[in-house]
């Protein structure tokens, strides 16, 4: 299986012409969407609320989250973002993915929009 890949701006909520360009590998299995916290502070995102995360080796971290907002293939959406550290991936996670209305095509392993969205 290949990766999927994903150019997108993440904006300052409170300041959209603050922003960052960046492309984030997709994680289906990551929750939340993952950006260095030296990206997000550069554009003025400021920490919200320390999480406790259990990562797939089993160990225990905290991370600061916050809101922000993130442009896809022409759709945008306020989203929880994980402040990452220099030792973790930068990922868009599943809530952003769902919140855009994005699914990552099996065939092609881009992004495109879902037809439907559940109704349950």
């Amino acid at each position: 299986m290949g990766h999927t890949l994903a150019k997108m701006k993440v904006y300052n909520p409170a300041d959209e012409s603050k922003f960052s360009v960046l492309e984030l590998l997709v994680d289906t299995g990551s929750t939340y969407t993952w950006v260095n916290h030296h990206k997000l502070e550069e554009i003025g995102i400021r920490p919200r609320e320390k999480v406790k995360f259990r990562t797939i080796d089993n160990r225990a971290i905290e991370r600061y989250m916050s809101e922000v907002v993130i442009e896809c293939i022409g759709r945008k959406v306020t989203t929880i973002v994980a402040f990452a550290e220099e030792s973790d991936n930068e990922v868009l996670g599943l809530h952003a993915l769902e919140g855009l209305r994005l699914e990552v095509d099996p065939i092609t392993r881009e992004l495109r929009e879902v037809e439907a969205v559940l109704a349950l």
